[in-house]
């Protein structure tokens, strides 16, 4: 009997949870849809897709959201490749520095990024890296870095090595098992590390913000607030804006689950 009362009581938590959590996204839908958008859920007197038009209509919105793309695949690649060569590293040569390099590793993922961005701040200026794009890539791919190599090292680590000693007698070097061994199996951490790096890239907003001034290079995380002025929200655009911003991310996890899913299928890896 207790039982039963204490899994009513996590399903309800669990229901309220989930309700606060739609709630946002459904103002999100129906504002976008409202010619008249507020600050309240209320179906719109007449749907329309006027918002759209006009957030997809302004050249500087397109430009962001290019900006962004360019960012973000920029990060992701970089993080994908640096953290797959260095996981493969840590896992299958091991020393007396490698735990000690794992725990700063894991350290240095517990700094947040504002602590960091006034150093940067001056080292951009210092190297002329300020108000360029390709600092940004560098900078988001370094503070990315530390978990995802975490992640991918403990990805490896279920990859039976015999596996690779096997490749190795059949006369297959270094880079060819990583690339054609080891890189396969290990797909399904990749795409979460890719993702993982994408998201992160494309959702922050502080970076970009102190780091790049030209209006022509700004990202879309902060060309979103031009919708808020002193006194008036355009409720309407900023949800359609919101939306369109929402897309890339939601797409790739969709595209990413094919390969996710899978995860690593080692059943009969070592037959033969």
């Amino acid at each position: 009997m207790k039982r039963r009362i204490n899994r009513k009581i996590a399903y309800l938590l669990l229901t309220v949870i989930a309700i606060l959590w739609v709630l946002p996204i459904l103002w999100m839908v129906l504002a976008s849809l409202d010619g008249n958008a507020n600050i309240f859920i209320k179906i719109p007197d007449q749907i329309t897709l006027d918002n759209f038009f006009r957030v997809v209509g302004d050249t500087s919105n397109q430009l962001a959201m290019l900006n962004s793309l360019v960012l973000s695949f920029g990060v992701a690649f970089c993080v994908m490749f640096a953290s797959t060569l260095a996981g493969y590293v840590l896992s299958r040569y091991q020393s007396r520095t490698t735990r000690g390099y794992l725990y700063t590793i894991l350290f240095m993922t517990t700094l947040p990024g504002t602590v960091l961005i006034v150093p940067v701040y001056k080292m951009f200026v210092m190297l002329k890296f300020y108000d360029r794009i390709g600092g940004i890539i560098i900078f988001l791919s370094a503070t990315t870095l530390p978990y995802s190599i975490w992640m991918m090292k403990n990805f490896i680590d279920n990859i039976p090595i015999e596996i690779e000693e096997a490749a190795a007698v059949d006369g297959a070097g270094y880079w060819q098992a990583l690339y054609h061994v080891v890189a396969p199996l290990v797909l399904p951490g990749i795409c979460c590390v890719a993702i993982r790096a994408f998201s992160a890239a494309w959702g922050d907003f502080m970076t970009p913000y102190i780091l790049l001034s030209s209006p022509s290079k700004a990202m879309a995380s902060v060309t979103m607030y031009k919708y808020f002025d002193a006194f008036s929200v355009s409720y309407g655009n900023l949800a359609a804006f919101s939306i369109l911003y929402s897309i890339p991310s939601v797409f790739l996890y969709i595209l990413a689950q094919k390969f996710m899913s899978k995860g690593f299928a080692m059943s009969g890896a070592n037959k033969g």
